[in-house]
């Protein structure tokens, strides 16, 4: 599954990469970008854009409040994500049940058109073409804009599944706040025109 989901991401991120639609968040031991992103979202809302997505609450199974969860954009309900505490011997482990129902609700919702995808995390599951590896595909083959959370030590890994074709931001709203805008008008977008994009701005 890896090999044929890596396969595609290369295929479609061919067409997008002068528009770096997609945008990796990259952020170390003390940033919160679930914070970022929360706060991005909502602004974006608020201004009448439309985004899906899952937002991270949490870090860890173990934790008694909150524990390891995803907002999940539009609709904002709150979907655990990690297995139960007890059975997680070996560490924290991911509810695969439970993430695959995420990533078919945020694929259904993304065929009614989407102004950005956000996804909570370039995790293992991702680097190995699984979890919600597949939608950065369909939303780049829709001309939808993506953002993702990774942690520094997994970049490299984000790297080799994107082949080197997306845009490194630091964890700051300023940062983020100039992407967007370098991307321009939806439909402008779609159209071929629209502003300079950040890649062009920062080569």
């Amino acid at each position: 599954m890896y090999i044929s989901i890596y396969s595609e991401v290369r295929k479609k991120l061919v067409a997008f990469d002068a528009q770096c639609d997609l945008a990796a968040v990259v952020y170390g031991p003390g940033d919160d970008p679930d914070a970022l992103f929360t706060a991005f979202a909502g602004d974006l809302c608020r201004s009448g854009r439309h985004v899906i997505g899952a937002i991270q609450v949490g870090r860890s199974c173990r934790s008694e409040t909150p524990r390891l969860s995803a907002v999940v954009l539009p609709e904002g309900e709150l979907v655990p994500l990690a297995e139960d505490a007890r059975t997680c011997d070996a560490g924290c482990r991911l509810d695969a049940a439970r993430l695959a129902g995420v990533a078919t609700r945020l694929s259904d919702a993304m065929t009614r058109g989407s102004d950005l995808l956000i996804i909570n995390r370039f995790g293992r599951t991702e680097a190995e073409g699984s979890g919600l590896a597949g939608l950065i595909v369909r939303a780049l083959d829709a001309d939808i804009p993506v953002l993702i959370a990774v942690p520094e030590y997994r970049f490299a890994a984000l790297i080799k599944f994107s082949d080197g074709m997306n845009v490194r931001l630091a964890c700051r709203r300023d940062a983020l706040d100039r992407w967007w805008r370098s991307l321009g008008e939806p439909a402008m977008r779609r159209q071929g025109g629209g502003a300079r994009t950040f890649c062009e701005v920062a080569k």
